[in-house]
């Protein structure tokens, strides 16, 4: 895994929206709308960089697109009213898996410490300025994945329906199968759902 790419910005943005605007924050209130969408980016981010590991893949999907957020909004009934419409492009660049991923780590804490494991061993250590995810300190959190790992109260109020997991289980379960074998965690799951 090479680490993030700056290609993967607009699938990120994009994603992120998605997310935002389906599970919107718990309050109307600025700054729960803003610790509602760091949470989700959080994810967001964790799953981008899962689903494109390295330089080719970031620069492949932003050749060719990564696919649009079509299914993602007849599965929760957000469709746009015209999607042809100039507003609505963003969505072309919505992610389906990155999002649904996104979904399992929001919903689900082990699997979101998993993926930010996976994503800080992976990468390099680096001289160059690109943001990377900081190593683990003794007892401490990688510092851009804070509001993902470990939410405070603040988080969680704003983050109600976004971590709400009955309401993410229809995006969630689109492709939680395959991020558990990425992750190396089927097994694991399997033993607590049969205990």
């Amino acid at each position: 895994m090479a680490g993030p790419s700056v290609e993967l910005s607009p699938v990120i943005a994009a994603s992120t929206h998605w997310l935002s605007r389906a599970y919107p924050a718990g309050s109307p209130d600025t700054i729960a709308h803003t610790l509602s969408e760091l949470q989700a980016r959080q994810a967001v981010t964790v799953a981008a960089w899962l689903r494109y590991p390295t330089e080719m893949d970031a620069a492949l999907v932003a050749i060719a697109g990564p696919g649009g957020s079509a299914v993602l909004d007849w599965r929760v009934g957000c469709e746009p009213d015209d999607e042809e419409a100039e507003e609505e492009g963003w969505r072309t660049w919505v992610d389906e898996v990155v999002v649904s991923w996104a979904a399992c780590l929001l919903a689900d804490p082990m699997l979101a410490r998993k993926g930010v494991d996976a994503v800080a061993a992976a990468i390099p250590p680096s001289l160059d300025e690109r943001p990377r995810p900081h190593p683990r300190r003794a007892g401490g959190l990688p510092n851009e994945f804070r509001r993902l790992l470990d939410p405070d109260q603040r988080d969680q109020d704003a983050a109600v329906l976004l971590r709400h997991p009955d309401l993410l289980e229809p995006v969630a379960a689109m492709h939680r199968d395959t991020l558990r074998y990425l992750l190396g965690v089927e097994h694991e799951v399997a033993a607590l759902e049969e205990a």
